[in-house]
């Protein structure tokens, strides 16, 4: 009898298997079990080296009608991307999150459809794909059926799941809308902390300080570093006025959401100051166009006016239209263009650097955090030849790096939020970080805190004890 009896508790307890972001900075995807409910946190896209992309493509190690319900932290594509496959494969479940992340989810996921979409056809046109013929991961019909799925909830108050299980939202302080996790399970709580903002965001409220974990799920991407306390504006007056004085073209790949907005704020503030030529600045992102305008429906979740919003847009002329991007990469007097992705995964800034990476007289200056095996890492880390729509392109314009403008905290800033639990957890499971970066914040953790601390393994499961803290 024994034998049936072990099985049977291993699978009543509560576990957390780790389908993304173990090992890797990318892919965030956390499966929280019960008795009776299976509910993922996060559903992110691998993004970087072609190894994690492939995962992409893989079936899942649970049936998507099996999963409950989603709880998203935020609408990055590394912690929403997945949802169109998802839906696509079966779940029927409701999405969670707050209201500016579902607004941003739906700009976000048709702009990953659309490029995906545009990608292959392109590749279809030229041929250079080994896959023949070549297609999008999923397409913007998928991600419409995905929007349906979507379900607001207010911060900062518990949303009842299931007869025992229940959640809240608390602001996070890394994009807007960005929130901690606390899943309650019959009075064992369990925090996701998503990505954790910077202490002072340059546009965002602080992150919640959160204070009772039995168990807590804490990302690294920064986790072996501290940021540069050098001023972000001190930064981008330089590398401007050094590129005009070439004149040359600054080019500046960045993530639509967040970035974007910190960015064109930063310029907006140098040109009225008058620290920075008035040449002509930018927005070539219909994505980022759309987060903008996000902005101003969601004061609440931001320190900045509708004055200060609009007055940064007006600083710079938005560019919708395809043609218009082209046409601005052939433009001969200097420019400071502002394009999306981040990391030069895809996105019209490949078409600029296309155009002005194999000239010195321009920049190209990473303002985020760059993936490995993506071209912004590749640029960062110093290659001569950069690979696009199937071409190589010398690098011999001057890359420069802002890395003080991150959203996301670094290990001290992590350390201190942590500081802010009254005891500590049981486990707390280090993830979304780069194996270097998330042992560093595991031995960190350690020394100054005297907590256990550990990094889950790529499909991992870890069981954890029902009982709370305070029995």
């Amino acid at each position: 009898m024994a034998g049936p009896l072990v099985a049977l508790s291993a699978i009543m307890a509560p576990s957390i298997q780790f389908l993304g972001a173990a090992g890797t900075v990318t892919g965030s995807k956390f499966l929280f079990r019960t008795e009776t409910q299976k509910i993922l946190v996060d559903c992110g896209l691998f993004q970087g080296v072609k190894e994690l992309r492939l995962q992409n493509w893989e079936k899942l190690p649970i049936e998507a009608s099996a999963i409950d319900a989603v709880i998203l932290t935020h609408a990055h594509l590394d912690h929403t991307g997945y949802l169109p496959l998802l839906v696509r494969n079966g779940f029927k479940g409701k999405i969670y999150c707050t209201a500016p992340t579902r607004e941003l989810s739906k700009i976000i996921l048709n702009d990953s459809a659309h490029i995906q979409e545009e990608d292959a056809e392109y590749a279809n046109r030229l041929g250079f794909s080994k896959h023949s013929p070549a297609m999008p991961l999923y397409t913007t019909s998928d991600v419409a059926h995905t929007l349906k799925l979507f379900i607001s909830v207010a911060g900062d108050k518990w949303v009842k799941i299931a007869k025992d299980v229940k959640f809240r939202l608390s602001p996070s302080g890394h994009i807007l809308g960005s929130a901690f996790v606390e899943l309650n399970h019959s009075g064992m709580r369990v925090v996701f902390s998503g990505d954790l903002g910077r202490k002072k965001p340059l546009m965002l409220n602080p992150p919640t300080r959160l204070t009772t974990a039995d168990y807590l799920v804490i990302e690294s991407t920064y986790g072996d570093r501290v940021h540069s306390p050098e001023s972000p504006m001190n930064v981008l007056k330089r590398v401007i006025n050094e590129t005009v004085a070439r004149k040359g073209h600054l080019i500046i790949p960045s993530f639509a959401v967040g970035r974007v907005q910190d960015v064109l704020y930063l310029i907006s503030k140098l040109k009225r100051q008058k620290l920075i030529p008035n040449i002509p600045v930018y927005l070539d992102s219909p994505m980022g166009i759309h987060a903008t305008e996000v902005l101003l429906d969601y004061p609440e979740w931001h320190k900045l006016g509708a004055k200060e919003i609009e007055a940064f847009c007006q600083d710079a002329i938005m560019v919708r239209s395809y043609q218009d991007s082209n046409g601005l990469a052939r433009a001969r007097k200097s420019t400071i263009v502002v394009a999306g992705s981040g990391m030069l995964t895809g996105g019209r800034v490949l078409h600029h650097l296309e155009t002005r990476l194999s000239d010195s007289r321009n920049t190209i200056l990473l303002v985020g955090f760059q993936a490995a095996g993506t071209r912004g890492r590749l640029l960062r880390d110093g290659i001569p030849e950069l690979k696009m729509y199937g071409k190589y392109v010398p690098v011999k314009a001057r890359i420069e790096e802002l890395s003080s403008l991150s959203a996301h905290a670094d290990q001290s800033e992590i350390i201190e939020w942590l500081r802010g639990f009254r005891s500590a957890p049981k486990t707390t499971f280090i993830v979304h970080g780069e194996p270097q970066a998330a042992d560093a914040l595991r031995v960190r953790i350690r020394d100054s805190l005297n907590w256990f601390a550990e990094v889950p393994a790529h499909l991992e499961v870890k069981e954890l004890n029902l009982k709370t803290q305070d029995e």
